[in-house]
């Protein structure tokens, strides 16, 4: 299959109106947005500002519905938005995928995109298409910078070297999550060699109470000393404040808290946001799949707002050498070298690495990942090529969801 290449963005869109159904700009071309949650979540809200900042930019109106749950109501939110003249339809969350896709076989004169979705590239309709980037590489980088920090408190004795143990907020076992804390740990890993780390699910993308009660536990229990979170609410990050511990957060900056927000990543939606829209108004074929990146924009990582009250010494040079070795293929996140398989899917029923094969070395060979999804997560696609796991590359979104040593999931 070729390299499905694109473009995905995200910003702030202006005119502050009610979110429940609000419209931004007087052009009678419309554009309507489903969002799983509103601004409070931090993952809607990077989505939110993005869509009303495009449309502002390009001169045409947002219709935006927030509070949207993965269930028929996504559809009756899709109908509406086409009801009401859109000429294009975008969901953001996972399980609006069904939802979407349903509307797009029957308003067939409507554009849909949908952001994480798996289906695009098999359901085959030319009006509906998938969006994501290729976050890994942001999380792989922020990563690195928590590394430093954990080698600079072994230096400094404030920890021994066994101690380096990173705790992960984890919302569910799906690969996307999986894809994110992985990169992650490879970027910690390649700077402090000696660090493990523990994930810790709540079942929920956003749940303040829930991620609070988590990063407490990974903190407390665990005896992680540094914590990072796929989780969409300030749960995780406020207790990391409050209990003096480094945070690498996601989705925005947390600079108020000094005594714990290190560095963050994001994807940027603003520039997939722009091509679905000019390319719907043009009338411009799509293809299924769109995968942003870092050399596109479309990956963000706050290097420039690196606390460096907490932060290791040159941190910031070590981030931007990090970046610019990935955006020119010298480094690749999931070098199949950096890491080892030795046991699968410890107490994770829904996603196991029986597609995986090894060598004596615990070295992944083949792994015939599920690119084309099915209920029983069946592998269809072997995405190992020489020394590289090629995340993102057969669709958008992660299928990354092999279980690695010197992490362990509860």
């Amino acid at each position: 299959m070729k390299k499905l290449v694109g473009v995905l963005g995200l910003t702030a869109l202006s005119c502050a109106a009610a979110l429940t159904l609000a419209s931004c700009g007087d052009s009678k071309d419309k554009f309507g947005f489903i969002f799983l949650h509103d601004q409070k979540s931090t993952y809607d809200k990077n989505f939110i500002d993005a869509a009303k900042d495009v449309c502002d930019e390009l001169g045409v109106k947002a219709v935006l519905k927030v509070n949207v749950a993965e269930d028929e109501s996504c559809y009756a939110a899709a109908k509406k938005l086409v009801n009401a003249g859109c000429k294009g339809v975008f969901a953001d969350s996972f399980g609006h995928e069904a939802h979407i896709l349903r509307a797009a076989k029957e308003f067939k004169n409507v554009e849909f995109a949908h952001a994480t979705g798996t289906t695009a590239h098999t359901e085959k309709l030319e009006n509906f298409h998938n969006a994501f980037a290729s976050i890994y590489e942001g999380r792989y980088i922020a990563g690195v910078a928590a590394g430093m920090k954990l080698k600079a408190m072994i230096e400094d004795k404030t920890i021994t070297a066994d101690a380096a143990k990173v705790g992960y907020v984890g919302a569910f076992p799906y690969a996307e999550v999986v894809s994110g804390y992985t990169s992650f740990f490879l970027g910690v890993k390649s700077v402090c060699e000696s660090a493990t780390m523990t994930v810790r699910y709540t079942g929920s993308w956003y749940d303040e109470n829930a991620e609070a009660t988590t990063a407490t536990t990974l903190i407390d229990d665990d005896k992680c000393v540094l914590i990072s979170q796929h989780a969409d609410s300030q749960g995780c990050p406020r207790v990391c404040q409050n209990k003096k511990v480094p945070n690498v957060f996601y989705n925005g900056t947390n600079t108020a808290l000094e005594d714990s927000f290190l560095t963050s990543s994001r994807i940027n939606w603003r520039p997939f946001f722009k091509y679905f829209i000019e390319n719907t108004l043009n009338g411009t074929k799509m293809p299924a799949d769109w995968t942003g990146s870092l050399a596109n924009g479309a990956v963000e990582v706050y290097i420039d707002e690196v606390n460096e009250k907490i932060a290791a010494p040159g941190t910031k040079e070590k981030m931007k050498e990090v970046k610019q070795a990935l955006i020119d293929g010298k480094l690749n996140v999931f070098d199949t070298t950096t890491f080892t398989v030795s046991k699968f899917g410890d107490g994770v029923k829904d996603f196991t690495n029986l597609n995986a094969e090894t060598d004596s070395t615990g070295k992944v060979t083949k792994y015939m990942a599920d690119v084309d999804s099915d209920e029983n997560y069946a592998g269809d696609t072997n995405v190992i090529k020489g020394n590289v796991f090629e995340e993102s590359l057969y669709r958008s979104a992660p299928y990354f969801d092999i279980r690695i040593d010197g992490i362990t999931e509860k």
